[in-house]
């Protein structure tokens, strides 16, 4: 693993994952000791996803999020990547024109370190994928479950579970790929809509709440690590409970502190 940890993943290297059968792990982060910490563990994208208005800002939806706040996160998240490839989401309303695309994009990979970005929807933003391609920016796709979108799509819950609607996706998801995505995430969508895509697309697809049959899976950081954050998806699984363990400790810290305990001499200067 150490050995493989010093070379840095590119966009190629995902691709031929698939062709390869070897399933893609991807996390978000978004500050600089979380990056370095799932980097070092061996993920292989970080994806600093626009989720984090909700996790990290305190916003009720990702639509809040700025240009501003991609571009610091993305900063300090990137400094810390040594291996994985690093992928910036564009925020709501950084992409309503092909121009207006390329502007915030090459942003984020010029000014905020970024290998490649992310943009939702699928035929409704084909003109924005293909000059992003064109300019040589490598992209991700994201079709099914938008949260940007949400409330046009009734709320956050799984998409594509009638065939016209399941016919869209899939619709939407070829598009993305005869445009050229390297990637595409599959959200909540059922897992047979989720494991046809895949068979019928040339790209990875990463799934999250969209069953096994994906190329890849995606986690929001604080729900894989057990950070509350209001709501807890059906499709997470967690791996620690984080928010436990840190109360504890903080109740620990004011305890020693109201009571004299700490700072003891060891921890002072003579």
């Amino acid at each position: 693993m150490a050995e493989n940890l010093m070379i840095r993943i590119s966009v190629k290297a995902i691709c031929d994952k698939k062709a390869q059968r070897e399933k893609i792990a991807v996390l978000t982060a978004y500050d600089f000791p979380f990056a370095r910490m799932f980097d070092t563990a061996g993920v292989d994208m970080v994806l600093v996803g626009d989720s984090l208005g909700m996790v990290v800002l305190g916003h009720q939806s990702t639509v809040p999020v700025t240009m501003r706040d991609m571009l610091h996160h993305t900063r300090a998240a990137s400094r810390a990547v040594k291996h994985a490839l690093v992928v910036a989401d564009m925020p709501f309303g950084s992409y309503e024109t092909p121009e207006r695309a390329l502007r915030n994009a090459l942003r984020l990979i010029k000014e905020a370190g970024a290998d490649a970005v992310k943009l939702e929807g699928g035929r409704a933003v084909e003109k924005q994928v293909a000059r992003l391609v064109k300019a040589g920016i490598p992209v991700m796709g994201h079709i099914g479950m938008t949260p940007q979108t949400a409330s046009g799509l009734g709320g956050y819950k799984v998409q594509g579970r009638d065939p016209k609607q399941a016919a869209q996706i899939l619709a939407d998801a070829k598009c993305l790929d005869g445009l050229g995505v390297f990637a595409m995430v599959l959200e909540c969508v059922p897992s047979a809509l989720a494991a046809k895509i895949t068979r019928q697309v040339k790209c990875p697809t990463i799934g999250i709440g969209a069953g096994s049959g994906t190329d890849g899976q995606v986690l929001v950081m604080h729900d894989m690590l057990g950070i509350e954050s209001g709501v807890r998806p059906r499709f997470v699984r967690r791996y620690a409970e984080l928010e436990k363990t840190i109360s504890r400790a903080a109740q620990d810290y004011i305890r020693d502190v109201r009571s004299g305990k700490f700072p003891s001499k060891a921890e002072s200067f003579e």
